[in-house]
């Protein structure tokens, strides 16, 4: 891993906290890379560099809130200024939800698709032309298991993270001879703060941590797996524990997967 991200500019959306934040204290350990770190948190991202080891001159913290996708070429330049280009962008930050569809109000669903697909997008889109004037990049995208096949209780966060791979897809093949590759990572059940954030029909925050979450693969371990499937170019990585498995259900045995999810307790 040492030599693929030695060198590299890295922008990390969501490196406060969970996934994001074990991803920049994996990278400071086994590179020299200089990262950006981004959240609505700014105060909290300054923490995680400094307690991650990083130099003054090593990384920027660069505030953005993926809700706010007007701002986004704007915080895009301000991130190229730092170290002049970004040679991977790693779409982490992102919002989940604990809901019946039914009882979860249209303004919640249309806040999980703001936040976890229309704020990624247009983020992305505001990175990609430097991308090109520097002859290519990569640009990972964190889904779930979500973005895949869908469960009760995840309506409208299914909802954005399959929108995430329809786009994604897609931008892949129109960026293939401009030499900028995409990764779509989908987590599984991982230890982190995910389901205490998540929010409930209302919008209001569940604030409470889901048995499967705190049962599920530790973050630091998630992190060294994401890096290198980012490393691989891999197109796809499911990671997580047994649930990956309702990737290959999904598609050679979509009936049976329909079945298990009916009959799981998944929050």
């Amino acid at each position: 891993m040492n030599n693929y991200y030695n060198d590299k500019v890295i922008w990390i959306t969501g490196a406060s906290s969970g996934i994001g934040e074990a991803l920049v204290r994996e990278l400071v350990k086994s590179s020299n890379a200089k990262i950006i770190l981004s959240s609505r948190n700014e105060e909290q991202l300054y923490e995680v560099a400094e307690s991650a080891g990083l130099t003054v001159n090593q990384y920027a913290v660069i505030p953005l809130d993926l809700k706010s996708y007007k701002d986004m070429p704007d915080i895009a330049a301000k991130a190229i200024g730092t170290f002049g280009k970004i040679d991977i962008l790693i779409n982490n930050a992102g919002l989940s939800q604990r809901s019946l569809a039914m009882e979860t109000d249209i303004e919640v669903d249309k806040r999980l698709m703001d936040i976890d697909f229309i704020g990624t997008v247009a983020l992305t889109k505001a990175v990609v032309p430097y991308m090109i004037k520097n002859n290519g990049g990569q640009i990972a995208v964190v889904s779930s298991l979500m973005g895949v096949f869908g469960a009760p209780m995840r309506s409208g966060y299914a909802a954005a993270k399959h929108a995430l791979h329809g786009f994604f897809d897609a931008l892949r093949a129109e960026l293939y001879a401009q030499n900028i590759l995409i990764t779509i990572i989908c987590p599984g059940f991982i230890q982190t703060n995910v389901s205490i954030n998540a929010i409930v029909g209302d919008g209001s925050t569940q604030g409470t941590m889901d048995d499967a979450t705190n049962k599920g693969m530790p973050v630091d371990i998630f992190a060294k797996k994401m890096l290198s499937a980012i490393e691989k170019k891999k197109y796809q990585k499911a990671i997580g524990g047994k649930e990956v498995l309702g990737v290959y259900l999904k598609r050679f045995f979509p009936s049976l997967l329909a079945k298990i999810v009916r009959k799981a307790k998944v929050v």
